[in-house]
């Protein structure tokens, strides 16, 4: 019988899509409130893989990534999402959201992601949030999967990822 080992906290990361920057740094705020400090922020760049959420947020979304300070437990993922979504609500227009939040986890040798969204690949965790290996990392890399978006799939996001992945090794040693 294998012995049970209490996870290896991970690295909090936060994709943040907007199509009105006004609203981005109300947003950071409600975020460090909740997560805590920010250790990482990347550069604000357009979103261009897809057209999915133009018709709910307008044109011109831009993307952001974060990352937080404080690690996390991994289990705490499925909480994280219902509360990114609860945050989501303070920027409806119309019913229609102007930020869209995608929590994920670091680790050392992945990239998960949480959805409300089931699917074949997607693993039920709790309250209707499921989690996604949406990358792997091997030999000093990043490598997408099947079902990897194609923006994750990015030589962009990547940079910013490994950036991340270097702060949360970083972490782990001190």
């Amino acid at each position: 019988m294998g012995e049970i080992h209490t996870f290896l906290p991970e690295k909090l990361i936060m994709g943040i899509l907007v199509s009105r920057s006004e609203h981005l740094s109300r947003m950071e705020k409600l975020l460090t409130d909740e997560f805590g400090p920010v250790d990482y922020r990347s550069e604000l760049f357009p979103f261009t893989f897809t057209g999915y959420y133009d018709r709910e947020m307008g044109e011109g979304i831009r993307r952001r990534f974060l990352s937080f300070r404080r690690l996390v437990d991994p289990a705490s993922i499925a909480e994280i999402k219902l509360r990114t979504n609860q945050l989501e609500e303070h920027f409806l227009e119309k019913g229609n959201r102007k930020i869209n939040l995608d929590p994920g986890l670091l680790s050392l040798g992945k990239l998960i992601l949480a959805s409300t969204k089931d699917n074949a690949q997607r693993i039920p965790l709790s309250r209707g949030i499921y989690g996604e290996i949406t990358l792997m990392y091997r030999k000093k890399a990043y490598h997408p999967l099947p079902w990897t978006y194609p923006d994750y799939q990015s030589e962009k996001y990547h940079e910013i990822l490994l950036h991340i992945r270097d702060i949360y090794t970083g972490q782990l040693q001190a």
